[in-house]
């Protein structure tokens, strides 16, 4: 079967897994391909997305802006992380002070950006496009 100018073979073994699919970061359609070029550690090109699935060729901006979305999704997380960490930091430290708070709660954010980027980008990609696994795309290993 040739598809966006690959040949891809279907494998018997591979069993589909959204949950690992998406912590691994993979393509949503294939969950075989990498959606980010480089790790989480190269803070320089942290953000360098493939443009396209490098096995089942998906294009991963689905319309223009599409990951504008994001934005809310990274929000959401961020506002989660936030409000458990005050809420431990009261209900552990006792009510602390002003800047105890701040720190127990900025220090976490700051350091989990480019994971809140990431992951923001592939939950949306998972959860808000008509894109859903299919075992036709699926590489052969």
């Amino acid at each position: 079967m040739e598809t966006t100018g690959q040949n891809l073979k279907m494998s018997n073994s591979f069993t589909p897994n959204k949950a690992l699919s998406i912590l691994q970061g993979k393509c949503p359609r294939c969950q075989s391909g990498k959606i980010f070029k480089y790790t989480t550690a190269n803070v320089r090109n942290f953000t360098d997305m493939h443009e396209n699935c490098p096995a089942c060729g998906l294009h991963f901006e689905i319309e223009p802006g599409f990951f504008w979305g994001a934005m809310y999704v990274s929000y959401t997380i961020t506002t989660g992380m936030m409000l458990v960490l005050g809420g431990l930091t009261y209900f552990v430290g006792n009510n602390p002070d002003f800047w105890w708070y701040v720190g127990i709660i900025c220090a976490p954010v700051i350091l989990s950006t480019t994971l809140l980027f990431r992951y923001s980008r592939i939950l949306m990609l998972y959860l808000f496009s008509s894109v859903h696994f299919d075992k036709k795309f699926v590489a052969s290993k």
